[in-house]
């Protein structure tokens, strides 16, 4: 079929009524979150004292995430016109000028759409993030209350939680980009890299934001409460409890929402950019103007099918009171939809990957696509191996506890290291099966082919993201549910479900934060195509010869590539530090509230405000200064060294970012489940020395684990989109001309401050007017 500057109404009819289906299934989808949610909200939420638990815990949610928001809007403001303004650097796409008309049309409506397609992604990334949080916080006392009736009740209530933030994250995402593929047509990858820009750069906010809130709040709780006064975990006496159970909402359920939403949204844009590039490739010559437009259709279908297959999969998740078994039920909901949608997938691969021409299926995408499925459960079953206390590595590290606190971190770091060997492994051998799966592919389109499939594979992955958002979810929505029930004092029976399913939601987190480390891997590789596919279209345009590979002998891009390499473990260290800081100064409060005369006794209530304050102000602190680092450093490399040594800078980044996301995120499930094994009662049981061990080891894991590891997903996506965007324009303008070099002279100094900044100590809050000095 030939096309000249695409609009919905030359579509094949076929193809014009999947793009509108798709739209309607993304509507769906959203609809599906919002009669999850009045579901939830019709439920019981417990006695009084649940309820004020849970007020305590609702405010704080919700002021940080408030606050939050209104710390990122300049930057999101400055970014808009940025981005905006950007297009008028560069010469207008071909597919652009086709579809608009003339270059100035075309610049003039790319500028528009790259802008309020980024105002769309961070929009879209906060408020499944927002939403989210919000059903969860809903959710946790409604769970509480559920337990007092049964096992099954329980469950359900987790889990349709969860499912609200998993449906809302797979509607928001499918919606935006097929809207915008519907308004831009083949230009549609010029307004798609706002979109996915934005979504990024909100997950890296939320999850470094609330992982340093969560990580701090939890280390000093456990530090001062557990180890020092060898009170319970969630003891209603120590004033760090609740900022610790807010801390599960706005970092596990607010943060991970955003991040697989952004890794949705990336996978599905370099899909699409990658797919008109094939299609054009493979009909004719390119920029011709006649495209094949199966390659962009087909993983918008594939979106579609996924989340079809999601809200069935779903409605499989149960269990009685006789099996009990909440991981068995949510495996069985996961399994049915990942069962249906290859099947429909399959079946859909004839009538959308037909060649017209010749009348032959082909039926390789599908294959990349089936590939994402397995690598997902590949390395659900692989960090599981790693983090469950069922198997030996946890097992080993609680062993380990018995000869003190030293060789508890000393297993757990060499776990977290192997494990991250192995799921590199895995992440190869599922790019290379695309390799294998276009092997047959003509020279002279194999390599965008091979990419193409390699972007499949994370539609592939990503594809059951309605229940993997569900299961992730499920986690902090019991953990909170459980600290419900301690803090209220329910029963015995009520707290033995809450236990189970609190013990299941550790699982569950670890396996889903090895599902979105992979698919931020697969979505990197896959973006670092289309840098070069996007920078060879400007250096056609203006006359140059096109990049196919970067030599990494060469000294400027080993420079790159070794700068690459460094930016994750400053990202780590930066945000590690900060827990660090935040931490300490919750022991000290946590110390001092102890002293007050009638606490320790129940008869004084702890300030929780001031724990949850301390939290706030820590994690604030840290956002603008972070996201300047990782919207900079790839302009300074860009711009000062050349376009290959960006491509070199990005390989360092994907790879080290890799191996150091894995690595601290396992490592830290595996020493809080091994804390978790020894309160099971082995090796002496709770407050035993092994026991004590292990929660310094799990403390040491928690900013790992919960902070600077998952701050790695969305700071991979986000300078690969910030190099995606800034590429062409690096090679179209005089890098030495003095605006150039000015320029990089203010973003070398807004750098500086900002390490500076993220560095420096924050102010101390001031001693309360109220605090007893007799109490010392």
């Amino acid at each position: 079929m030939t096309t000249k500057g695409l609009c919905m109404q030359e579509l094949e009819p076929l193809q014009q009524t999947a793009v509108y289906v798709v739209l309607g299934i993304s509507l769906l989808g959203i609809a599906y979150a919002f009669i999850l949610r009045s579901q939830i909200l019709a439920q019981d939420k417990g006695t009084p004292k649940m309820q004020e638990v849970w007020g305590f815990i609702k405010d704080g949610a919700n002021a940080y995430l408030s606050r939050q928001f209104r710390t990122i809007a300049i930057l999101i403001a400055i970014l808009t016109v940025v981005l905006g303004a950007s297009v008028f650097v560069i010469p207008p796409t071909t597919e652009a000028v086709e579809r608009f008309g003339t270059p100035e049309a075309a610049k003039l409506w790319v500028a528009i759409g790259r802008a309020v397609a980024f105002l769309m992604g961070s929009l879209f990334s906060y408020t499944v993030g927002f939403v989210g949080m919000n059903v969860a916080v809903e959710g946790n006392v409604r769970v509480a209350a559920a337990a007092r009736k049964g096992y099954n009740p329980a469950l359900q209530v987790a889990y349709k939680s969860g499912s609200v933030t998993g449906m809302l994250t797979v509607g928001l995402g499918l919606f935006g980009g097929t809207l915008i593929f519907m308004v831009f047509g083949i230009a549609a990858p010029d307004a798609l890299l706002g979109f996915g820009f934005g979504g990024s750069l909100i997950a890296f906010f939320m999850r470094v934001g609330g992982g340093i809130y969560t990580k701090a709040a939890d280390v000093g709780a456990d530090l001062v409460g557990k180890v020092e006064a060898g009170i319970p975990e969630d003891d209603p006496r120590n004033a760090a409890v609740i900022a610790d159970l807010v801390g599960d909402n706005v970092g596990d359920c607010a943060g991970m929402a955003a991040d697989v939403f952004e890794s949705f949204e990336v996978t599905l844009v370099s899909a699409l950019i990658l797919g008109l590039v094939l299609g054009d490739a493979v009909r004719g010559t390119i920029g011709d103007g006649d495209y094949d437009l199966r390659f962009i259709i087909f993983p918008l279908v594939l979106r579609a099918i996924g989340v079809v297959a999601s809200v069935i999969g779903n409605s499989f998740v149960r269990t009685d009171e006789k099996r009990r078994n909440a991981m068995a039920a949510m495996n069985r909901g996961f399994y049915v939809a990942a069962g249906l949608a290859v099947a429909a997938g399959a079946a859909a691969t004839p009538f959308f990957m037909v060649d017209q021409t010749t009348g032959v299926v082909d039926w390789r995408p599908f294959l990349a696509a089936l590939s994402g499925v397995i690598l997902a459960l590949v390395l659900d079953k692989l960090t599981e191996y790693f983090t469950s206390t069922h198997f030996s590595p946890v097992k080993e590290t609680s062993k380990q506890s018995q000869t003190g606190a030293a060789t508890n971190i000393l297993s757990g770091l060499a776990l977290g290291m192997e494990s991250s060997v192995w799921a590199i492994l895995v992440i190869a051998g599922s790019v290379f099966s695309s390799v294998l799966i276009y092997s047959g592919e003509p020279l002279a389109t194999q390599f965008t082919a091979v990419l193409y499939g390699v972007s499949l594979t994370g539609i592939g992955m990503l594809l059951l993201t309605g229940n993997t958002i569900s299961m992730d979810s499920f986690g902090p929505i019991s953990d909170n549910a459980n600290g419900i029930g301690e803090m209220a004092g329910l029963d015995k029976n009520a707290r033995n479900v809450m236990d189970d399913l609190d013990a299941v939601g550790n699982t569950t987190k670890a396996v889903t934060k090895g599902i979105a480390i992979g698919s931020a891997v697969i979505a990197a590789v896959a973006l670092y195509g289309s840098f070069f596919t996007d920078v060879n279209k400007v250096l056609v345009q203006i006359g140059k010869e096109a990049i196919t590979s970067i030599n990494v002998a060469a000294p400027d891009v080993f420079i790159g590539l070794l700068i690459g390499g460094s930016i994750p473990f400053l990202i780590s260290a930066l945000t590690i530090r900060a827990v660090s800081r935040a931490a300490a100064q919750i022991v000290n409060e946590v110390r001092r509230q102890f002293r007050i005369p009638g606490l320790m006794e129940g008869k004084v209530a702890p300030d929780y405000a001031r724990a949850v304050m301390i939290s706030t102000t820590a994690a604030q602190k840290e956002l603008i200064s972070l996201g300047i680092i990782a919207v900079i450093v790839p302009i300074l490399v860009g711009f000062l060294l050349g376009v290959g040594p960006l491509g070199g800078f990005l390989a360092g980044i994907i790879l080290s970012g890799q191996l150091m996301a894995v690595f601290q995120s396992n490592a830290g499930g595996a020493w809080d489940n091994a804390k978790k094994y020894i309160e099971e009662g082995n090796y002496g049981g709770k407050h035993s020395e092994p026991h004590k061990a292990a929660v310094v080891g799990d403390t040491v894991g928690d900013p790992l684990k919960d902070t600077a590891g998952p701050a790695l997903n969305p700071m991979i996506k986000v300078i690969n989109m910030v190099a995606l965007i800034i590429a062409p324009i690096v090679v179209t303008i005089d890098r030495n001309s003095p605006a150039v070099l000015g320029s990089m002279f203010i973003c070398g100094i807004a750098l500086i401050w900002a390490i500076w900044q993220s560095k420096r100590e924050a102010p101390q809050m001031n001693e309360p007017v109220k605090a007893n000095a007799s109490a010392d």
